[in-house]
């Protein structure tokens, strides 16, 4: 009897065990069918070819769609899913994109932004066709090339605005507090987009008395290490003694002048920066070019919440080799690389490839460059001293009222900046160390 119940109990456990073991069996079998189901290309792009001509047979408002339409949407969904800076471009954007790198286009010379209704104009460069026939910063677009502009975005205003240089486009303008409109032929031309500034918006880096020069970078194009070295130059022969590089919501640009600009202050083959992909050891090192100048001038870097991308390269760069002091806030964190790849009919795609790594690999993001030494601003500082940057912004007629208040807004990050760098140059005197650099750059040997 006592063997009978030991054999059922060794049945039952057998029985058990082997349930146990064909559940979790078939559970793993479901798991790894849906995995396969997940990564079959085949059957899901019967779904996706499914979705596709159902939409365009049977979406109530689907006369006008096109098959290039529904792709084009699909594949900006399909970009933008996986972060933030992955984008599918059209043809038209992307054209805009390569305007926008390559820093020039042809234009009427007018940056704008969208005010309420209406379209403002932020800026009419000074040797362009629009500040030529008298249109200025404050002014609204009432219509363009014939079509009413109220409540037209940003966006379709410049494709309106761009074209073939040589060719004309008719915009009507309303100057605020007014009710006066004008009409204007302009003629495009190639506008050079100047990515270097100086204090007032402009390009005539005057050195004041403390000989501290001041330089802003708004963004990194082909143009940017050229512009900013001739600017360079210019404070130099003034007797410039330091320089402020202001890198505050510059959105960054093209990774080689990142290095470009590094290369203007650092030794040659310096590393300025390294990436890695999703195999590490694809790992890509950017150094600065055995041929070249450098200025070993004392150098303070100015960043805050909107610098990104290149910006922060350049900023990480000269932190981590000690070669600049960091002032201002955290920066941005955007230390992604995007690659573009050209496709069929014109259009691209940024896809986000890689990482950016300072030299001593410290990853940049979603970590972002923490200033040496911390200085905020409140919104309406960093709002006021934008619009003070902007050439002949405060004489539009929106902002008389306001115009001694912005004026009266003091900039505390550029201020602490210079009282590094007087200490710095002051110390350097004393000491018989003052660099001699900014007359004299450092040029390597062959």
């Amino acid at each position: 009897m006592v063997g009978i119940m030991k054999r059922r109990l060794l049945y039952t456990g057998v029985a058990l065990a082997l349930g146990v073991n064909l559940f979790f069996g078939a559970q793993v079998f479901v798991q790894s069918a849906e995995a396969a189901g997940k990564n079959d290309i085949y059957r899901n792009l019967r779904l996706f070819s499914l979705v596709l001509e159902r939409v365009r047979q049977d979406y109530v408002d689907g006369e006008n769609l096109t098959y290039q339409d529904l792709v084009y949407g699909a594949l900006k969904g399909l970009l933008n899913s996986l972060d933030p800076h992955s984008e599918f471009l059209e043809p038209r954007k992307y054209g805009d994109f390569k305007d926008d790198t390559e820093g020039a286009y042809g234009g009427v010379g007018l940056t704008i932004r969208v005010s309420g209704d209406y379209l403002t104009v932020i800026t009419a460069f000074e040797d362009g066709p629009a500040f030529r026939a008298g249109i200025r910063s404050g002014d609204q677009l009432i219509r363009i090339a014939g079509r009413s502009a109220v409540r037209m975005s940003d966006s379709e205003a410049v494709r309106l605005l761009r074209g073939a240089p040589g060719t004309e486009v008719q915009v009507t303008v309303r100057r605020p507090g007014t009710d006066e409109e004008t009409e204007y032929t302009l003629k495009r031309e190639v506008i050079k987009i100047e990515t270097v500034r100086d204090l007032e918006g402009r390009r005539e880096f005057r050195l004041g008395a403390d000989k501290i020069g001041y330089t802003r970078v708004l963004q990194f194009g082909e143009q940017t290490t050229g512009e900013l070295e001739e600017a360079i130059k210019k404070l130099s022969s003034q007797g410039m003694e330091g320089l402020v590089l202001d890198l505050r919501d510059n959105p960054g640009g093209l990774l080689e002048q990142a290095v470009k600009v590094c290369s203007l202050f650092l030794p040659p083959k310096t590393l300025v920066v390294s990436t890695e992909g999703r195999d590490p050891s694809e790992r890509r090192e950017f150094r600065v070019p055995v041929r070249g100048r450098h200025y070993e001038l004392p150098l303070v870097v100015l960043i805050n919440q909107g610098s990104a991308s290149a910006s922060e390269i350049v900023a990480g760069c000269l932190q981590d080799l000690k070669r600049a002091v960091i002032v201002g806030d955290k920066s941005f964190g955007k230390g992604s690389v995007q690659s573009v790849i050209e496709l069929q009919d014109g259009a691209a795609m940024r896809l986000t490839t890689a990482k950016y790594y300072t030299p001593s690999h410290k990853v940049i993001h979603e970590r972002g460059i923490a200033p040496d030494i911390e200085v905020s601003l409140t919104r309406e500082e960093e709002e006021a001293l934008n619009l003070r940057r902007t050439p002949g912004m405060l004489d539009s007629p929106d902002l008389a009222a306001r115009r001694e208040e912005i004026e009266a807004v003091r900039d505390w990050q550029l201020e602490r900046a210079v009282d590094l760098l007087k200490g710095i140059t002051l110390y350097q005197q004393r000491n018989g160390k003052l660099a001699k650099a900014s007359k004299q750059p450092t040029v390597p040997k062959n």
